[in-house]
């Protein structure tokens, strides 16, 4: 590591970022002594920087304009745009260009009332998500709808929702801002052109951001949805009307689920390139039925949302003194457990990692089985990724009014199979609540059918998406721009200085600037005053 970060001076000259590739962890001492054994054998990666070039480009045509804003409205000289910061990405290309400057103010930061007003989005979003619910309806597959342009190559609810649908994605998208200059800054050069990118998403106002921010830099797109309770109809509508292939509706049965899929892969017709997953649903469909398509992939990258727990929206349950298990204390189980904790719950958690149940215990958590405690808690909540985590024992277990749901990923993680016996009764409440009703009266509340709960009954602030979008844009571009032989047949994390450069863009939302290291300091930590400043195996 301090061999790589030697190689960062005070220019960008001739700067080398080596290869990326991901190495498993191994202890500091041990890591070093490992690295100190390879030096002989690293070469040097001489690759042509495409993306980074037109984000150089296109940094000296905001430059320019900003220097002259600058001098009409007396501003501090100096002032760089933040699209500055993508020189200095840790992808395995060459970069010349500035030194980093976090510390000046962006030449136009968004104004903080306006972040603060747009705060609320989410809440927005949350009304279109109920109203556009039409449980009972037939499906969408047995009509032929066209957009505006007479095109139908889309299955979605109702194209008449697009306009309401479009006023969605324009709040969503002043909450979104790194997408939003990424759209400018690069948008002239179209970096995505030729790109077929395949999506299997929630299908949101914000990932219509995303998609529309993958359309507006060249690529051409389809998509359809991860979660067959997570589409907000309207936004589906907008982006068919957009003319991008949508095949989502909500409240899709298994069978349309796997149609959607099918249909927007269209294999007979369109050869993607690259994949945008959730849950790798749709790259396990395209391997199992289509595994030529793969010859022509250039890469996957695989998203994992997680939100916002917004419980009380769905049950009005007030959480102060109600007894909550938590199973799984991975990053969502912590996530979910501050947020009952700060909401006046008693929290349990269940873990089958020592680890793990260490640092609940040590956050003063008590760490059980859910078979202990599953007779007495009024809320179960599923954060695993695992299966079969609460089986019938437990339902049984369980008192009534006790809710249960899901915040990992698929429904998989409860024994749904086991209460569609004959014996119990379901009973729909509102939608996505069921009752299930025991023979002697008892009632165990179930969310989402067990599906993820935070996009299946309420939705995310734009702004957590945005980060998470961003990166998935940043990755989609590097895939399809890396030359040939950068990327073998494996699993790639995105290095750090992506991640740094995604926060960058949106801490002027905040109006915060950071500190920057001198000299002095960069050398006694051994790491680069421009960063990456953490490894690649630091967890936040």
């Amino acid at each position: 590591m301090a061999e790589e970060n030697r190689q960062v001076g005070d220019s960008w000259e001739d700067l080398t970022i080596p290869d990326c590739n991901p190495e498993p962890y191994v202890p500091d001492g041990a890591e070093l002594n490992e690295r100190a054994g390879e030096e002989s054998k690293e070469k040097e990666v001489k690759c042509s920087p495409n993306l980074l070039q037109m984000l150089k480009a296109a940094e000296r045509r905001r430059s320019t304009m900003g220097r002259d804003r600058e001098k009409a409205e007396g501003s501090e000289a100096g002032t760089k745009e933040l699209i500055t910061e993508a020189l200095k990405t840790n992808m395995p290309i060459q970069l010349n260009d500035q030194k980093q400057e976090f510390n000046k103010r962006p030449t136009k930061a968004v104004p903080r009332s306006l972040s603060r007003s747009m705060s609320q989005s989410s809440t927005v979003s949350l009304s279109s998500v109920n109203s556009d619910t039409s449980e009972g309806e037939s499906s969408p597959r047995d009509k032929l709808q066209k957009n505006s342009e007479g095109l139908s190559d889309f299955c979605i609810k109702n194209i008449k929702q697009a306009d309401f649908g479009r006023r969605e994605i324009q709040i969503a998208q002043q909450e979104m801002p790194a997408l939003m200059i990424l759209r400018k800054s690069v948008g002239e050069e179209k970096p995505l052109v030729g790109a077929n990118v395949v999506g299997c998403t929630h299908i949101t106002a914000q990932t219509a951001v995303l998609i529309e921010t993958l359309a507006a830099l060249g690529a051409q797109c389809r998509w359809a949805s991860c979660n067959i309770f997570s589409t907000q109809n309207a936004v589906a509508a907008a982006l068919a009307e957009a003319g991008i292939p949508m095949f989502a509706w909500r409240g899709e049965s298994e069978d349309d689920f796997w149609w959607c899929i099918d249909r927007c892969v269209a294999a007979d017709t369109w050869q993607p390139n690259l994949i945008l997953d959730d849950g790798g649903d749709l790259t396990h469909w395209i391997y199992k039925k289509y595994p030529s398509l793969f010859t022509k992939i250039k890469g996957i990258v695989e998203e994992s949302v997680t939100g916002v727990y917004r419980l009380k929206q769905t049950t009005n349950v007030m959480f102060g003194g109600k007894q909550v298990v938590v199973c799984g204390y991975g990053e969502v189980g912590k996530g979910c457990c501050a947020a009952l904790k700060a909401l006046g719950a008693v929290v349990y958690v269940t873990e089958v990692d020592p680890i793990c149940a260490l640092q609940a215990c040590m956050d003063g958590f008590r760490v059980l089985t859910l078979s202990e405690v599953a007779r007495q808690v009024d809320i179960v909540i599923t954060c695993t990724g695992n299966k079969n985590v609460v089986e019938r024992e437990h339902f049984d277990r369980m008192k009534t009014g006790c809710i249960v749901c899901n915040m990992g990923h698929s429904n998989t993680e409860m024994d749904l199979a086991s209460l569609r016996s004959a014996e119990l009764e379901w009973q729909r409440v509102r939608p996505h609540v069921d009752q299930v009703i025991w023979p002697d009266g008892k009632r165990v509340v179930l969310l989402a059918e067990g599906r993820l709960l935070n996009l299946s009954c309420s939705t995310l602030p734009s702004f957590v998406l945005s980060i998470t979008a961003t990166t998935q844009a940043l990755a989609l571009m590097e895939l399809y721009n890396a030359p040939q032989g950068r990327y073998k047949k494996d699993v790639y994390l995105l290095p750090k200085k992506i991640d740094e450069y995604v926060a960058s863009l949106h801490l002027p939302t905040f109006e915060a600037h950071l500190t920057e290291l001198t000299d002095d300091q960069a050398k006694y930590l051994g790491i680069s005053k421009y960063g990456p400043f953490k490894p690649n195996y630091y967890r936040y």
